[in-house]
């Protein structure tokens, strides 16, 4: 995480100048770009650990950059939004972003957020992994390997972003276990504090897509009315 490269996405210099600042001071490589057509070529030639990136922007809007990035990467992704509608929020977690805030925001909130889910990117990624190694866990039709970060379906490789991965992962383990929307919050998203359980619905909605047959009547992620979410083998 020390060093980690973060790509700033925001058209308002002074806001944009505000956060690299503070980034810099806590020891991060800052790159900043002012529109969106900008940020999808900084993408490309900087390979940022993580972006923070504004939805309003010129040329190409936030959602769109989004969108785009997820095609071929699992960069982890802030969105921010100086809108309240919840719209705003739910459209960028559907489109693989892995947190958003809402305008104005504290900088230790938003540091607080950068580490957790570089943290997270980290673990993942980390070269201390050896990939040639495969340490799975089979849980019916789905195969979790925990060194490839990569889920099977009945041998099929699911594209999931990290933070899919490690919902999955974390409900998978605790088979049959109940957990509610802030302890997910807490254990997956790794915030020290509360943010908006819409971000589990949300991510569960996706995971869902991609993991069950049919994901209105799902098999493996369960619902427990009032309370959160469970995982049982199909």
């Amino acid at each position: 995480m020390e060093n980690a490269k973060i790509l700033v996405v925001e058209d308002e210099k002074s806001i944009s100048d505000i956060i690299k600042f503070n980034l810099q001071k806590e020891g991060f490589s800052v790159i900043a770009s002012y529109d969106g057509e900008d940020a999808l070529l900084a993408v490309k030639m900087e390979n940022p650990d993580l972006i923070l990136l504004d939805v309003m922007l010129p040329k190409v809007d936030g959602f769109t950059v989004c969108k785009k990035v997820r095609e071929t990467s699992t960069v982890p992704i802030i969105m921010l939004t100086a809108k309240e509608e919840e719209v705003d929020k739910v459209l960028g977690l559907e489109l693989g972003a892995d947190d958003y805030m809402t305008k104005p925001f504290g900088m230790r909130e938003l540091l607080a957020r950068i580490k957790a889910n570089l943290r997270r990117a980290t673990i993942a990624l980390g070269p201390e992994i050896d990939t040639a190694q495969s340490n799975e866990k089979e849980f019916g039709d789905l195969t979790i390997d925990l060194n490839r970060y990569e889920i099977r379906k009945k041998g099929k490789i699911l594209e999931l972003t990290l933070r899919e991965f490690e919902l999955l992962r974390y409900l998978a383990e605790r088979e049959n276990k109940v957990f509610s929307r802030e302890q997910l919050l807490e254990e997956v998203w790794g915030y020290e504090y509360y943010g908006d359980i819409r971000t589990v619905d949300v991510t569960v909605r996706r995971l869902r897509e991609k993991l069950e047959d049919d994901s209105s009547n799902p098999k493996y992620i369960m619902t427990k009315r009032g309370i959160g979410y469970y995982f049982c083998r199909a």
